[in-house]
C-alpha cells in the first residue's frame, strides 16, 4: 500500500491498534484514544502506533489523518486525546483553549516541505530559489522553460510546458510552512498571497491532504506542488533542491532538516513550545524544514479516566524516547537531544482531574 493510499485509508477509518497490559481478558482491560490532525507527520504517526502495540498491548490508539486545522479544532472541542497540527497553535487558538496555563504543546519530530514536480525523461532534481517559487505559485512563471527557471538549471532542457501549481484546499501546516517561507522570500508573494494554514491560491488544482496534492502531481504532467518529503520519497514523486540563505542548493533529507533543528533547543521555553526553524542559516540547511507538533491539555480532565490519562503520557513519552529511531527510515529528522530535554519538561507536568500523572 502507498504512501497516499494508506493515508486516505487512515483519514477514513482511522489507525487502530491495540497497545497495554496483555490480561487474557485484553478486551474488558483495553484502554482506547483517539487523536487528529495533521497529515505531514500520518505515516509516522501511524508506524508509532503500529511499534508501540508491541510494546504496551492494551491500548487502542485511532489517529485520524484529517489536516492540522481539523486536529486544532478537535483538540479544542476536546472530542480527540490529542491533537497534531504542523503549524503552532495562534494566539486566538490558545485562548480558545483557555490560555497557555491550560495547554501543552510540544514538536514530535521535524520535516521537510518539497517542491515536487511531474515533468518525465529528467534525470536529475530541478533547483529551485524562494523567488521563484514564489513567482510560480503567483502565477508569474508560467511555463517551464521560463528564463530564470532556465538560469537556476544550467544544462537542462526544459520544456515548454505549461506550469499547474497544485496546492491544499483544507486547513493544513504544510500550507503555513509553505508560505510562511515564501513570504520571507518574496515580498510580493507576501503581500499578495500572505501566509497561513489557508490561502487563497490564484491559480492551479487543489487537492485534500499531502496524499490529495500527491494525487494531484502524480496525474497532472506539468504541475508542481508542495509535499512532505516522505509522501514524494515514498510515492516516487520527483522533487527539487532548494537554494538556502548560504546560496546552496540543498534536497531535503533527515540530515539536511535536522540542521535547521538544532539551533532551536534554546529557545523552547515553558509548556508551548515553539520554533520556526525555515530559512535558517548554514551551507547544508535545508530551508523549507519545520518542526510538527503534538497539543494535548495540560490537565487532561477531557479523558473520562486515570488509566485513558496514563496510556496517553505513556505513548507520548515513549514517542519523543523510543519512537525517535522510526524517524530517519522514513525520512523525518529526529529531535535533537536539547529540544527532547525541553519537550520532557513540558510534559512531565501532566495531570489528571488535577492529580500529577506518574
Amino acid at each position: 500500500m502507498s504512501i497516499i493510499q494508506r493515508a486516505a485509508w487512515v483519514s477514513a477509518v482511522g489507525v487502530s491498534v491495540v497497545v497495554g497490559g496483555g490480561a487474557s481478558t485484553a478486551q474488558a482491560s483495553e484502554v482506547r484514544l483517539g487523536g487528529a490532525g495533521a497529515t505531514f507527520p500520518a505515516p509516522l504517526y501511524t508506524k508509532w502506533v503500529s511499534e508501540y502495540e508491541k510494546v504496551e498491548p492494551g491500548i487502542k490508539i485511532d489517529y485520524r489523518s484529517i489536516g492540522s486545522g481539523g486536529g486544532v479544532k478537535a483538540i479544542t472541542d476536546k472530542t480527540v486525546a490529542f491533537g497534531a497540527s504542523d503549524a503552532p497553535l495562534t494566539k486566538k487558538e490558545i485562548e480558545a483553549m483557555g490560555g497557555e496555563d491550560k495547554i501543552v504543546q510540544f514538536p514530535a519530530v521535524i520535516g521537510g516541505v518539497v517542491p515536487a514536480y511531474n515533468l518525465p525523461g529528467l534525470s536529475q532534481p530541478l533547483n529551485f530559489s524562494g523567488d521563484v517559487l514564489a513567482d510560480i505559485f503567483m502565477g508569474k512563471i508560467s511555463t517551464w522553460d521560463d528564463p530564470r527557471l532556465q538560469e537556476l538549471n544550467s544544462g537542462v532542457s526544459l520544456p515548454k510546458l505549461a506550469i499547474t501549481p497544485a496546492f491544499r484546499t483544507d486547513g493544513s501546516g504544510t500550507t503555513h510552512v509553505f508560505t510562511s517561507y515564501l513570504a520571507t522570500q518574496s515580498l510580493a508573494f507576501k503581500g499578495e498571497i500572505g501566509a497561513g494554514k489557508q490561502v487563497k491560491w490564484p491559480l492551479g488544482q487543489g487537492g485534500k491532504g499531502n496524499e490529495g496534492v500527491a494525487a494531484v502531481i502524480q496525474q497532472t504532467a506539468g504541475s508542481i506542488g508542495y509535499i512532505e518529503q516522505n509522501y514524494a520519497v515514498a510515492n516516487k514523486i520527483a522533487y527539487g533542491a532548494v537554494k538556502n540563505k548560504a546560496g546552496k542548493f540543498i534536497i531535503a533529507t533527515p540530515e539536511t532538516m535536522s540542521v535547521a533543528g538544532e539551533g532551536a533547543a534554546t529557545t523552547l521555553k515553558g509548556t508551548v513550545l515553539r520554533a520556526d526553524i525555515w530559512d535558517q542559516p548554514g551551507d547544508k540547511t535545508y530551508p523549507i524544514s519545520a518542526f510538527t507538533y503534538i497539543i494535548v491539555y495540560k490537565d487532561l480532565s477531557n479523558l473520562k479516566t486515570d488509566a485513558e490519562a496514563k496510556a496517553l503520557v505513556g505513548f507520548l513519552n515513549w514517542a519523543i524516547s523510543g519512537g525517535q529511531k522510526f524517524a530517519t527510515d522514513m525520512d523525518y529528522a529526529p529531535l535533537s537531544s536539547g529540544v527532547k530535554t525541553a519537550v520532557d519538561t513540558a510534559l512531565s507536568g501532566l495531570s489528571h482531574n488535577g492529580k500529577p500523572i506518574k
